[in-house]
């Protein structure tokens, strides 16, 4: 750790982001402690307490940086270019650039009662997000939420799960796969209500 090099204060936060994404999913919020992030970064305590003054705010940016990148990939992007491309070539490239925070913001976050606010607000924006594209094939609006909060859900535990055994190399193929698995489920859902 004494031979840490000197990062420019955004590289330094952003790499103790990453290794507190990777410590926190690996042990849990409650059992990680400042002293664990620092030796999974390679770093001081001291110098993980520099850039943020506690655990609950280095969680809260933890899952800040998932969001804050999906608002961006989604910021000039319009619903019909995601229903054109599909949301999966959108949502693969932020997780495999936060693959540790990804999976803890979409699996454990909303077990944390100071956190949940951050994990809902995620879930709450794929839902709609996945509403709004399955809107025009299903005019039933209590089946409608019901599968815009299925499809969300399958999508974002789909790229979970690539991440947990997916190649990297292989990320276009897998978002391709997704987004025609996606579209056979809305058709058949469509299909199911005439």
């Amino acid at each position: 750790m004494a031979g840490a090099r000197r990062l420019p204060r955004a590289a330094r936060r952003a790499q103790l982001i990453e290794a507190a994404a990777s410590a926190f999913l690996r042990r849990g919020y409650d059992k990680t402690s400042m002293e664990d992030v620092a030796q999974v970064a390679g770093v001081s305590r001291l110098i993980v307490y520099r850039n943020f003054e506690s655990k609950p705010v280095l969680y809260r940016s933890v899952l800040d940086s998932v969001l804050l990148d999906l608002a961006e990939a989604f910021g000039d992007v319009d619903l019909e270019e995601v229903r054109a491309r599909g949301a999966a070539h959108l949502v693969v490239p932020v997780a495999r650039r936060h693959p540790d925070a990804f999976r803890l913001l979409w699996r454990h976050a909303w077990h944390e009662p100071d956190f949940a606010d951050q994990a809902m607000f995620f879930r709450h924006q794929v839902t709609y997000y996945a509403h709004e594209m399955l809107a025009p094939y299903v005019a039933d609006d209590v089946l409608l939420a019901w599968a815009g909060a299925t499809a969300g859900a399958h999508l974002v535990d789909g790229i979970c799960h690539w991440l947990d055994v997916g190649d990297p190399c292989r990320d276009e193929e897998f978002a391709a796969m997704m987004t025609r698995g996606l579209r056979a489920l809305a058709g058949a859902w469509a299909r199911g209500l005439s």
